[in-house]
């Protein structure tokens, strides 16, 4: 059986097209349900009715036994700097300027946005950070070998990382997941005294928000911060100005970060399925073209057969 230069061609072609598609068909929205098919669990912030009392503070560092924090949670000198968490704090509230209301200010929380696909889970080498059913991205110290990939991978900058111990881990919220698994709701929405930290299903949440979003037109920005932004978070915000006045990432994509990255990944398994194909049948086209050209030399040295 002989193959030409142009079906080869072809079927190399055709090869490539169907690893290309299978690589395409990962491109998919983002599940609002784990892996097994349990609906996940998320956390509403209304940013209108948080009164920066830091409950939520307290309540977080008590659950996860962190130490106390050196300004009070009763000192408003707190707010006169926009604050980041960090190994000692997984939860911080910030205070920013309301342009309608001079007088009365936002209030907005900081923590892990527990995605719905995760890039710090994604980026782990050792699965040391993992997404659960209920929904919190939580981190296995005894797994971790100290790569930070996590933290460089995380959109919202929030991993973060012991640099002072002689052991040691990175640290972020973790979505009490152990109280979840107890049936119990996180320590921070438990603590809030006005509403404005709500625990419940996905599902509910995202109706709750849209509700008051068109029912309040006036009250609030018609954009719910993390319904879309990098295919979905587990902590929802509704927000009482634009986002980029409230410390929030902005110009985040819809795509899940390890989407982004899987036309790479494919080109691995890609390249290692269709070179040696291409080599050998290179070569099959090199040997048969070296075995024609002998053929008619041969035959116009002897003589064309009878």
């Amino acid at each position: 059986m002989t193959i030409s230069r142009r079906n080869f061609l072809k079927a190399a072609g055709a090869a490539g097209g169907v690893l290309l598609a299978g690589a395409n068909s990962t491109q998919a929205a983002a599940p609002q349900t784990s892996a097994g098919g349990v609906e996940f669990n998320g956390m509403l912030i209304d940013t209108t009715k948080c009164i920066g009392c830091r409950a939520c503070e307290e309540a977080c560092n008590e659950a996860n036994n962190l130490p106390k924090p050196k300004v009070s949670f009763s000192t408003e000198s707190v707010f006169e700097e926009t604050r980041d968490t960090t190994t000692a704090a997984f939860t911080v509230v910030n205070r920013f300027p309301n342009e309608k209301k001079p007088d009365s200010p936002i209030f907005v929380r900081k923590e892990c946005m527990h995605c719905n696909q995760p890039a710090c889970a994604s980026a782990c080498l050792c699965r040391a950070m993992e997404k659960t059913k209920e929904a919190a991205v939580i981190y296995h110290k005894d797994r971790c070998m100290g790569c930070r990939y996590c933290m460089i991978a995380c959109p919202f900058d929030i991993p973060r990382f012991e640099y002072n111990s002689p052991t040691p881990f990175v640290w972020k919220c973790i979505f009490c997941n152990e109280r979840q698994m107890k049936g119990e709701q996180p320590a921070c929405s438990e603590a809030c005294p006005t509403g404005a930290t709500l625990f419940g299903k996905k599902r509910d949440l995202l109706e709750i928000a849209r509700t008051r979003i068109y029912t309040e037109p006036d009250k609030y920005i018609h954009h719910l911060y993390g319904e879309h932004e990098v295919g979905g978070t587990g902590w929802l915000f509704l927000l009482g100005a634009p986002q980029e006045k409230l410390g929030l990432k902005t110009n985040l994509p819809t795509t899940p970060y390890p989407e982004l990255t899987s036309g790479f990944l494919y080109t691995v398994p890609l390249v290692f399925v269709l070179w040696p194909s291409l080599l050998i049948g290179l070569n099959y086209l090199i040997k048969e073209s070296k075995e024609s050209k002998e053929t008619e030399e041969k035959e116009a040295s002897h003589g064309k057969p009878e």
